[in-house]
């Protein structure tokens, strides 16, 4: 019996723990030979020395249960590292199909306390460390394209989070790659989309190393279930989007947590004024916009606990 990816290949970024271990060992279930890439700093802010342990762990885990996997060291924020990356894949299975972009590190601070390089690193890992990536897998797939005379295979799936939908007070630099990376996305979805490549994007929600303090008060199962912030819950969905079922899949955002995957759309107008000449006066404006926030809340974002449907500890 065949698997839905079978005699495919997928690089996943940022996989030696948390999302992307468990995306990587879902794409391997699913057949896919994987290169399991991972920089391996113990430090969630990107702090500490490299060590390919963690990927070499994820690799030797798919290895044992008879699927087959590479480790690989790199920093993906380095764009001559991405080329490394991204050609080891080639190398090694002859080509690239799939690409999970998820690789990332957290400078928490205020806008007012931040420093040039806690905002410089994130944005760098985050959101160059996409574009790295996918920039050497889109050129390999146009070479494939051109070579056939026509569409390839080939998928990405990128990880933006809802920080950049709800907004996040201490991570203005975690919102605003996220929210770059789903403008990359819907970019590369529209570029790549006559070689045959989808882009898509999800926005995970997850207890890993990276999000243990945002979720510090959600309960967890005490009766051994699955944790409702279980990586678990997301990897199906990127293993969806990597296979053939979703071709017609393309240029989305999807939400995903605890058995629930959720489609957004593009932004919509909520409301529209005219000026009643050729140009706005600053007394129109206030005549018109101002009534339409009187009555709202000063701050509406989402609330996170009631869309979780979590309770905290």
């Amino acid at each position: 019996m065949s698997l839905p990816l079978d005699g495919l290949s997928a690089i996943v970024t940022g996989a030696g723990r948390g999302l992307g271990r468990a995306e990587a060992l879902e794409l391997a279930r699913l057949g896919a030979a994987v290169v399991v890439n991972d920089y391996g700093q113990p430090g969630r802010d990107g702090s500490g020395e490299a060590s390919a342990a963690p990927a070499e762990q994820v690799a030797q885990e798919i290895r044992a249960a008879g699927g087959r996997a590479v480790a690989h060291l790199g920093d993906v924020s380095g764009h001559e590292q991405a080329r490394v990356l991204v050609e080891l894949a080639v190398e090694t299975y002859g080509q690239l199909d799939i690409l999970v972009n998820n690789a990332g590190i957290l400078r928490d601070r205020m806008i007012f306390s931040m420093t040039e390089d806690e905002w410089d690193s994130v944005i760098r890992v985050h959101l160059k460390g996409h574009f790295n990536t996918t920039h050497f897998a889109a050129a390999h797939w146009r070479s494939r394209s051109k070579a056939a005379g026509g569409p390839v295979y080939g998928r990405i799936v990128n990880t933006s989070s809802e920080a950049f939908l709800a907004g996040s007070a201490g991570q203005p630099n975690y919102a605003a790659a996220k929210g770059g990376i789903v403008g990359l996305t819907t970019s590369t979805a529209l570029a790549l989309a006559k070689y045959g490549v989808t882009a898509n994007v999800i926005c995970p929600r997850a207890r890993t190393r990276m999000t243990e303090d945002v979720f510090a008060g959600f309960q967890e199962p005490q009766d051994g279930g699955l944790d409702a912030l279980a990586p678990e819950h997301v990897s199906p969905l990127v293993g969806y989007l990597a296979s053939p079922a979703a071709a017609k899949v393309n240029g989305q955002l999807l939400v995903v947590h605890g058995g629930m995957v959720a489609i957004v759309e593009r932004p919509k107008v909520a409301a529209k004024f005219d000026a009643s000449k050729e140009t706005f006066s600053f007394d129109e404006l206030d005549e018109l916009i101002s009534p339409y926030y009187a009555d709202r809340p000063p701050n509406e974002t989402f609330a996170a606990a009631e869309v979780l449907g979590l309770k905290r500890g």
